[in-house]
């Protein structure tokens, strides 16, 4: 009777794990990367015109964090290589999640455990990842690395200002190309070491922020507790990847944090998807005082798509943050900051970005203005910084 009872228990204990494995990732991805219902625009002659000769750029997405075949096309998510395509967007960064808080509150999100270690558990990652948040990053850049190896040469991984000039030269005569660079939410996965700021950079990693939801020993996050500025060893960190032609991305940093960087910056600086105080006061959007020193520093801002960024759920509340940020600072340092596929709901996907070009249009800005906003500015920003 024991041995039965044991038997039917390990049963039991095999069918949960079967359903764990193979179901639950898909139903945490398809419930946390929804889009609001299509809103079918009537996309006007100018903007389809428009649309098809932009070098559009997005400074952010989390598709690297979900079991996908991100060459395929499929109903998960918001980031694909085909969606890409269809979206003519030209380059993508693919930012890299290691730590997330089981509660996002506004502040005082403390370091505990965290929902990537179960997520990481489900989709089967290295074993050595379930412990190690570099480990976490190397893996994800790795994966990277393997889809573009799978796409004859369809997707390119930017690394230099090299590959950056020779992939925009080729794509002025082969339009089915895109490619994504290397970021990373969050310094906690060099583990307290800045000299693994090297190992990254040699995976590929081309951007880092200092801090994610939580504090770090780096920095203190807009999220965090104790809120501080840059630690001893993150000021030799933000030193190293000056150095190394590492963009800095200030998103979700404390503003003790923003001050410090601004302060010892060399070159621009970004942040990589936000929103802004002016329009939705919230603790992680940047003040106007910061948009101003992130604008001096020649640096961009890249605008979110989700509705904690914008205090909206549809498009237009993407291009009031827009216009008001450009009318702060200059259309020089606007871009795009999606959050793609960073468990938000937005009002279209990455196959969809023709839905902003016209609503910009159609908002007055100019055919100039809108170029940039959509990418021209954020490469220039890579081209100063990338080696």
């Amino acid at each position: 009777m024991l041995i039965k009872i044991l038997l039917i228990g390990v049963l039991v204990l095999l069918l949960f794990a079967f359903v764990f494995f193979l179901f639950v990732p898909s139903i945490v991805d398809r419930n946390m990367n929804r889009i609001q219902p299509d809103p079918k625009p009537v996309i006007s002659a100018q903007a389809q015109q428009l649309h098809a000769q932009l070098r559009i750029v997005d400074l952010h997405c989390d598709a690297l964090l979900w079991q996908r075949d991100l060459l395929q096309d499929n109903e998960l998510g918001h980031v694909n290589l085909p969606g890409m395509l269809n979206g003519n967007i030209s380059l993508q960064a693919f930012t890299i999640v290691s730590k997330f808080p089981f509660t996002t509150k506004p502040v005082d999100v403390q370091d505990r455990l965290d929902l990537i270690t179960p997520l990481a558990i489900a989709q089967r990652w290295p074993v050595k990842s379930w412990s190690s948040l570099l480990e976490r990053a190397l893996y994800q850049a790795e994966r990277l690395h393997e889809f573009a190896e799978k796409s004859d040469g369809t997707l390119r991984i930017i690394k230099s200002h090299d590959d950056l000039e020779k992939y925009f030269e080729d794509r002025k005569t082969n339009n089915k190309l895109a490619a994504g660079f290397l970021g990373i939410e969050g310094a906690q996965v060099l583990e307290g070491d800045v000299a693994n700021v090297d190992v990254l950079y040699k995976a590929g990693i081309r951007m880092m922020a200092p801090t994610h939801f939580f504090d770090t020993e780096m920095s203190g996050s807009a999220h965090g507790v104790q809120r501080g500025g840059l630690t001893a060893s993150g000021i030799k960190m933000i030193k190293k990847m000056q150095q190394l032609g590492m963009m800095i991305d200030l998103a979700h940093a404390s503003p003790k944090t923003i001050d410090d960087v601004l302060e010892i910056a060399t070159g621009p600086v970004l942040v990589s998807h936000t929103g802004v105080k002016g329009i939705c006061d919230s603790p992680r959007n940047v003040s106007d005082d910061h948009l101003h020193g992130i604008a001096a520093t020649g640096g961009v801002v890249g605008i979110g798509f989700w509705p904690q960024a914008t205090c909206g759920s549809d498009i237009a509340s993407i291009v009031r943050s827009i216009r008001y940020t450009t009318d702060l600072i200059g259309v020089d340092h606007v871009a795009l900051g999606s959050d793609y596929d960073g468990a938000v709901i937005v009002p279209f996907k990455a196959a969809q970005m023709i839905y902003l070009t016209d609503a910009l249009l159609k908002d007055g800005f100019t055919k100039e203005e809108v170029a940039k906003v959509m990418g021209e500015n954020a490469l220039r920003v890579l081209g100063m910084i990338l080696q």
